[in-house]
């Protein structure tokens, strides 16, 4: 049984809170938020706590969740890798190329800690089918690519944490907030990409810095190319869109579900998404199965997660499409 703790009981806790729940081979010993009327958000008989150092020597945790604001991702990590605690941080995993850098430095400095990275999407039920059935090889080599994410924020969404609208402790907006984990899928599933062309812009008339429309070609090393389109101007929310040609076929996601695109443009059902009632619906049902993957590996001693230096690539790619925003011009990765 291996005890667990979760720093940050922000929107993002009840997904780690249930995950840990449902695993009976977890125990969540405790919880900390420098906010104290959090307190009434942890569980009965679960020891609150406003300072991580404090609850991680007194609790010893065998691994502590970082579900803080971005700027705080990789600090915190340091500190309790340093302090000898295995770490399961929530994306994006820095806030730009330079900490993610830093980030896979210390994983290389402390490799018998393990620090694990929230993205769950690698393991919906529809990305892994479609990933093996691109690693097969038998619809031949990726040609295509094609990400959306046609989301809507309202300007309140910022008010009311103002962190998320600022470089300097969100890293950015649209890309590394809300559609990280589509950029991340198109090079998951479709390959090393070489460099990218983008536009970059503020369509909302928000007080907030960052950007919350983007446009992207992707080049992939092996020829292929990608389309990435993310916003958060959209007038609703609606389902993320991820297609991937190969040489003898298409596939789409649309709504949880995987598709294969028939010749005559039906689509063929293949497999959906698990889903967690009472929760946004992009969230999934793969936080839980991500989790317990990440504590079988601490179970077993291997390496069988997603580590740091798996999640740097989405950082990289977020910053070459914000340069190549600023230049107009191609970005290589």
């Amino acid at each position: 049984m291996k005890k667990a703790a979760i720093i940050g009981l922000g929107d993002i806790y009840p997904i780690h809170l249930s995950a840990i729940e449902k695993n009976h081979n977890i125990t969540l010993c405790a919880v900390c938020d420098i906010d104290q009327a959090k307190r009434t958000l942890a569980p009965e008989g679960i020891p609150f706590y406003t300072d991580y150092k404090e609850m991680a020597i007194k609790e010893k945790p065998d691994c502590i969740h970082i579900c803080l604001p971005h700027y705080l991702h990789y600090p915190v990590s340091k500190e309790l890798v340093e302090m000898g605690f295995h770490v399961f941080c929530e994306k994006p995993v820095a806030l730009n190329c330079e900490e993610a850098e830093r980030f896979v430095q210390l994983e290389e400095a402390h490799k018998n800690i393990h620090i694990g990275i929230c993205l769950q999407n690698r393991r919906n039920e529809t990305v892994e089918t479609l990933k093996a059935i691109i690693d097969s090889g038998d619809y031949g080599k990726v040609v295509g690519t094609r990400g959306i994410v046609p989301w809507y924020r309202e300007e309140s969404y910022y008010k009311q944490k103002p962190w998320r609208g600022k470089w300097e402790t969100a890293g950015g907006g649209c890309m590394i907030n809300q559609s990280i984990h589509t950029l991340d899928l198109l090079y998951y599933l479709g390959g090393e990409i070489s460099g990218v062309k983008a536009t970059v812009s503020k369509l909302l008339d928000y007080d907030i810095e960052v950007e919350d429309t983007v446009t992207a070609q992707l080049f992939y090393n092996n020829g292929a190319k990608g389309l990435f389109v993310a916003t958060v101007a959209n007038y609703k929310n609606e389902s993320v869109q991820v297609t991937v040609q190969l040489e003898k076929g298409e596939f789409r996601i649309y709504d949880n579900v995987l598709y294969e695109v028939l010749e005559d443009g039906n689509l063929k059902k293949m497999i959906e998404d698990r889903k967690v009632s009472g929760t946004k619906f992009y969230y999934g049902a793969s936080h839980e199965k991500i989790i317990g993957e990440f504590y079988e590996a601490l179970e077993k001693e291997d390496n069988t997660y997603i580590k740091v230096s798996d999640a740097k690539m989405s950082i990289r790619l977020i910053d070459g499409i914000q340069k190549s925003g600023k230049t107009g011009q191609y970005v290589e990765i």
